[in-house]
């Protein structure tokens, strides 16, 4: 037999039927069969006495079979007896219903292994329709064993597919290997062979042990190779002109014209950014911060380090709110620190060179005369800071020398709009994000960028009072806010839907729709607007800046507001079925409040009593980082649920337990060694993967 031969009735000793269902599931050579592996595996392997062991649990017993009989009732319906005796001399009456078959495969005296419950019955113990297998003629397959449980589809169930490996297993032998030897020499792990041996048929269950964090490893190392790969590629290109000096006076200068002192986390971000800008090579990093750690801060710094070296700088937003006010807070900053030098230099002072920036604006509801103004002017190097939406990407869109591309909130563009914009010059790329993202993750689904991490919170934000609130402490809260609204502050309101179907009304699922009339009535003194994403982006930025403006006391509103908006006498964030929403997006709502003097208060409204017990609801009350959120929800979310596979571009899926940092590392410190052995060999390596 060989790895490739066909699978066919004889070699199975199946039918047609069982061929064709084998198809369906892609597996239609013995190297698919044994490379379809178990999901999971159950301890059958402790041989038990009747005697000692516990009723109603599943147990495994050797003994002998006595005399059998099938008994037919009345509806036709079959009954298989027996009195089974165990090595030590207990017994315990056996039945199978519907099972008269097996008065064909035992007879009186065979040795046989049952797993199964035993029960009480009276005064006299009894198994029903327990496994069974014949000792002594073969290794035992379902029974007596750390026994494999397949994925299953529709005929093929996996007690099948036990015996049909059995069949095929001398081949497993023979499987190449997919890993570089040295390797599988140097992280100690099993060979591929070894591996898919000792899940179908472990002898301990350290084997299956092993046999998993091979899988683990394998895995984990080909993301690290395709993100190395990846970055190789991006910076096979060298490129003088990307060479942009680090100008620490110039940073100092900058951060004396602030009115906090940048922390120590932000210090270290902008080094590192700066560093890798010496090269001729393009940067590929990204700055991972929690809300309200201050990265727009080092995005402004390493800007004004670009514009005083002649590039320009490019900052994609997801969303033209977000991009209006980039465009306001970065330019005040910079004109800020212009200013500040013009003035020591009017007074004597010998200070450094830089001019005013000229910061412009792109987005799609310009009308398209001064959008085409704002592309001549940064087709002429007349803009140093190009601000905007997906209209930065558009083919219209030239630079005269795009040093730096920033894309802040990364994870809401595709990888296809981000490399168009990269495109454009090929450039430096900074990424961007206030999603924590557990270190775990970053290193495997970004692992073709460079890590910043901030850590700290610039100032001394107050700590975001967070509370979960049942529906039956509705009234206490609300009569608490509209104090607060007396007392000038402002309220964001977060709903899941923008309009409820009949059946979630019923469920009582909130829309933006229902609670800005029933906010209306509940608050009948106060100015209330709504915002959603079927809004056009003039109607939206009208009350964005009414609400900015204090002209608006509640704003209703749906996830639309999670990213980067910036209310500072915005103190309540209020969030209607909180029990819908992950710990992460929670954690940035949260965010939107706290943002200026006043104490801000966070309330999650859940729909039922119950919800409101929630432990992972409970978790927002306990703990104000977003990266211990995040850590929180990997664990009880699991992996795909958090992060989406559909993003990330890989699965591991039952493996979760080698999702731990230093498995990453190793797997990363393996494919580097791959790699710079053999930089491009490109082809070897996909033959390999």
């Amino acid at each position: 037999m060989q790895l490739s031969d066909i699978l066919t009735t004889s070699l199975l000793r199946t039918t047609p039927a069982f061929i064709e269902a084998l198809k369906a599931m892609e597996i239609e050579t013995v190297e698919q069969l044994v490379l379809h592996l178990p999901r999971a595996h159950e301890d059958l392997s402790q041989i038990q006495t009747i005697g000692e062991v516990p009723l109603d649990t599943k147990v495994t017993v050797r003994g002998t079979v006595g005399r059998l009989s099938l008994v037919r009732t009345r509806s036709r319906k079959s009954i298989v007896k027996t009195l089974f005796t165990d090595l030590h001399g207990d017994s315990a009456e056996v039945v199978w219903f519907n099972q008269p078959h097996v008065k064909r495969m035992l007879t009186e005296g065979d040795e046989v292994v049952l797993t199964g419950k035993i029960q009480e019955e009276g005064f006299k113990l009894k198994m029903s329709s327990p496994q069974f297998e014949r000792a002594g003629v073969r290794p035992l397959l379902h029974t007596g064993r750390l026994v494999p449980i397949y994925p299953q589809h529709d005929s093929i169930h996996t007690k099948w597919l036990r015996e049909k490996m059995s069949l095929v297993r001398s081949v497993i032998k023979d499987l190449p290997e997919t890993l570089p030897q040295e390797i599988v020499d140097d992280e100690h792990l099993l060979t591929r062979a070894q591996t898919v041996e000792a899940l179908h048929f472990p002898r301990q269950p350290e084997d299956v042990a092993r046999a998993r964090e091979r899988q683990a490893f394998e895995e984990m190392y080909r993301i690290q190779i395709e993100a190395l790969r990846q970055r190789q590629e991006w910076q096979r290109l060298r490129q003088e002109r990307l060479r942009t000096p680090m100008d620490p006076e110039l940073i100092k200068a900058f951060f004396r014209t602030l009115k906090f002192t940048p922390t120590k986390s932000q210090k270290i971000a902008i080094y590192e950014i700066l560093r890798d800008m010496e090269n001729d090579v393009a940067m590929s990093r990204m700055l991972e911060g929690d809300v309200g750690s201050g990265k727009t801060l080092v995005a402004t710094a390493v800007m004004a380090n670009v514009l005083a070296n002649g590039g320009q700088c490019a900052l994609m937003v997801p969303t033209e709110v977000l991009a209006r006010q980039h465009a306001e807070s970065i330019a005040r900053m910079l004109v800020a620190f212009y200013n500040n030098l013009l003035a020591r230099r009017r007074a004597g002072e010998r200070v450094l060179d830089f001019r005013l920036p000229s910061v412009s604006l792109l987005v799609g509801s310009l009308t398209a005369a001064d959008a085409f103004a704002v592309r001549r002017s940064v087709a002429a190097g007349q803009t140093d800071i190009v601000i905007g939406t997906h209209a930065l990407i558009q083919d219209a869109v030239e630079f005269a020398d795009l040093r730096l591309v920033i894309v802040d909130e990364q994870h809401r563009f595709g990888v296809e709009q981000r490399v168009r914009l990269q495109e454009k010059g090929t450039p430096h790329v900074l990424t961007m994000t206030a999603t924590p993202i557990p270190r775990t993750l970053a290193l495997t689904a970004y692992g073709h960028h460079d890590l910043s991490v901030l850590v700290e919170k610039p100032g001394n934000r107050k700590v975001i009072r967070t509370k979960v609130v049942s529906p039956r402490d509705r009234q206490t809260v609300e009569r608490f806010i509209d104090q607060q609204i007396d007392e000038g502050r402002q309220v964001f309101v977060i709903c899941p839907l923008i309009v409820a179907s009949d059946h979630e009304v019923m469920a009582d699922v909130k829309s933006v729709e229902h609670e800005e009339q029933r906010l209306r009535e509940s608050f009948s003194r106060r100015r209330i607007a709504s915002l959603h994403g079927r809004m056009k982006p003039a109607e939206k930025e009208k009350i964005m800046k009414a609400f900015k403006e204090r002209q608006v006391d509640l704003l209703v509103s749906t996830a639309v507001i999670e990213v980067g908006i910036d209310v500072p006498n915005a103190s309540i964030m209020l969030i209607e079925g909180a029990e819908r929403f992950g710990l992460a997006q929670l954690h940035q709502f949260r965010g939107r409040v706290g943002r200026g003097d006043h104490q801000s208060h966070c309330f999650l409204f859940t729909t039922t009593v119950e919800q409101s017990r929630s432990p992972r609801l409970k978790a927002m009350e306990e703990h104000d980082s977003g990266f211990v959120l995040a850590e929180i929800d990997l664990k009880l979310r699991g992996f795909g649920e958090l992060f989406g596979t559909r993003q990330s571009g890989f699965s591991l899926s039952g493996l979760q337990e080698f999702l731990q940092p230093e498995f990453i590392v190793r797997a990363r410190r393996a494919a580097e060694r791959t790699l710079s052995e053999k930089p491009f060999a490109e082809e070897e390596m996909a033959a390999r993967l």
